[in-house]
């Protein structure tokens, strides 16, 4: 998992017309919460917010808030990031403060490896699920979870409780629930010649 850094400015105002103002000066306005901690609502430059949740990681990166008072060193992580969803600028970010030696709960994209053998006979890959959810220490947080697909046949699935999973992280999703499959229709054998 990336570590990142992000400058962050503690508000003493908060409503709509001071988050309008934060957005229109290339600024995101954002809370930061957590365990045994009162919210605390501060102000993040775009640019830092692009660079601490740029990488594979992404809103899983683990980032030491700089600046901010009380805040300052401590690490958080991206629970929940809105855009706007025409100019697709950022809107609202909220950070959890957490605490690297407790487990905590997060989403992590799914990517595919190798070229299944039920698609070279004519199936079709359906990825049912493109993230899923985890629990693990912060410092073990996977960028992404592989799943090899290569041995794939058509009418076939690999579940929740057939992915391997590195050392520390641990599935919240259902074992017996599909993530991938090939769909179609497996090759009839052909009916020998009648003599």
């Amino acid at each position: 998992m990336q570590q990142k850094q992000m400058n962050i400015e503690l508000r003493t105002k908060t409503g709509t017309g001071v988050c309008r103002r934060l957005r229109n000066a290339d600024m995101v306005p954002g809370v930061v919460y957590g365990k045994g901690v009162d919210p605390m609502p501060v102000s993040i430059k775009v640019r830092d917010l692009q660079a601490a949740i740029s990488g594979e990681g992404g809103l899983n990166n683990l980032i030491t808030l700089i600046g901010g008072g009380s805040l300052d060193q401590s690490i958080a992580i991206v629970v929940d990031l809105q855009r706007d969803p025409i100019k697709k600028t950022y809107k609202h970010v909220d950070l959890h403060r957490i605490n690297p030696n407790e487990k905590i709960r997060v989403t992590v994209p799914v990517v595919l490896k190798g070229s299944a053998i039920g698609v070279k006979e004519g199936g079709l890959l359906d990825l049912a699920h493109h993230e899923l959810h985890a629990e693990c220490l912060p410092g073990n947080i996977p960028d992404h979870i592989e799943i090899d697909v290569t041995d794939l046949m058509i009418a076939h699935s690999i579940h929740v409780g057939d992915i391997v999973l590195p050392e520390g992280v641990a599935l919240l999703d259902k074992a017996n629930i599909p993530v991938v499959s090939i769909l179609g229709r497996a090759k009839e054998e052909e009916a020998p010649a009648a003599a």
